[in-house]
């Protein structure tokens, strides 16, 4: 279902896979009664079916927590009418675990509120991948030709939905006209989500979905995230392991990792997103400040960085220790 939508779901289920092969891990994507640990990244009835038959034979269980009813609440027109039902079920379905991995204390502790108990949550960043993610002259030479970026380029990458920020995106093209702006992702159904605006700025591309998504990144100069709502924010990490300087909306899942001046620059409203932007396009010095303290950033949230972290959880999952 994932697959072509470029979700931090889908991304985060590759860094597992990786941080798995790399610490000499087996798993199987398929169910097999041999496993001693049954992990899962949706909340959905199949999952709920496959914890339960998990429980049965004795295995231990992982549930990664990428959804909560506050983000959904952000995107989906009528998760509103639904939310005290689907906090319930989400509480349901994330209490089956033994362990549940939030990718925040933001997330962990919006879980404690629906009432789950603290020892079952554990924080444990996506991470990101820096063999697939990195500074790349020839990438961005092509990602700009693909794109036809000729001027200094404001971007994003992400699914394009009301969550995103797409009204502060657009405002800023409007203001910034001498510069590109240009949005890498896919678009979410209008039958789902408020439709996009039907007449962007001229100097705005929205690209939906890219096969090649380190070409987007690198085509950017600056990269901006104006998410309303996020658990972590996946290509936060992604973008500071190319090396952009960031601008992101100042919400509380950033609080613990994203520093305000020294590995980003943080927004409360419209207006600071002008100032800010403004001052990253016309002060090189702080863009190479932002720049290399993001890939200092991207390095200890790395997948080497939180592997053995992750490898101790799973120990103490099946010895106990």
């Amino acid at each position: 279902m994932f697959k072509n939508m470029g979700t931090g779901i889908v991304s985060s289920y590759k860094n597992q896979q990786t941080m798995l092969k790399s610490l000499n891990i087996p798993f199987t994507e398929k169910w097999d009664d041999s496993c001693d640990i049954f992990q899962t990244n949706t909340q959905w009835i199949r999952s709920i079916y496959l914890m339960k038959k998990a429980r049965r034979r004795g295995k231990k269980i992982i549930i990664w927590a990428h959804v909560t009813v506050e983000d959904g609440m952000a995107v989906f027109r009528f998760i509103r009418y639904i939310a005290p039902l689907l906090k319930k079920y989400y509480t349901y379905a994330y209490g089956l675990a033994d362990v549940v991995f939030c990718p925040t204390e933001y997330t962990k502790t919006l879980l404690l509120g629906y009432g789950l108990p603290e020892k079952k949550l554990q924080v444990q960043s996506n991470a990101v991948d820096l063999k697939k993610f990195y500074v790349d002259e020839g990438k961005r030479q092509t990602g700009r030709a693909k794109f036809n970026l000729q001027k200094m380029t404001v971007g994003t990458v992400g699914q394009v939905n009301p969550r995103k920020g797409v009204d502060t995106f657009l405002e800023l093209a409007g203001k910034f006209t001498d510069n590109q702006f240009l949005w890498v992702g896919n678009f979410f159904s209008p039958l789902l989500v408020k439709p996009l605006h039907k007449n962007p700025p001229a100097n705005v591309k929205f690209t939906g979905y890219v096969e090649d998504i380190l070409e987007g990144f690198n085509a950017l100069d600056i990269f901006i995230f104006p998410s309303y709502e996020e658990n972590q924010g996946m290509v936060i990490l992604e973008a500071a392991a190319v090396g952009l300087p960031i601008l992101v909306r100042d919400i509380p899942a950033y609080s613990h990792w994203l520093v305000h001046g020294q590995n980003c620059l943080k927004a409360k409203n419209n207006q600071e997103f002008e100032s800010y932007l403004k001052m990253l396009l016309t002060d090189g010095d702080l863009r190479v400040k932002l720049s290399q303290n993001a890939k200092i950033l991207a390095e200890h949230e790395s997948l080497e960085a939180l592997g053995q972290k992750l490898k101790r959880v799973y120990e103490n999952l099946v010895y106990g220790n």
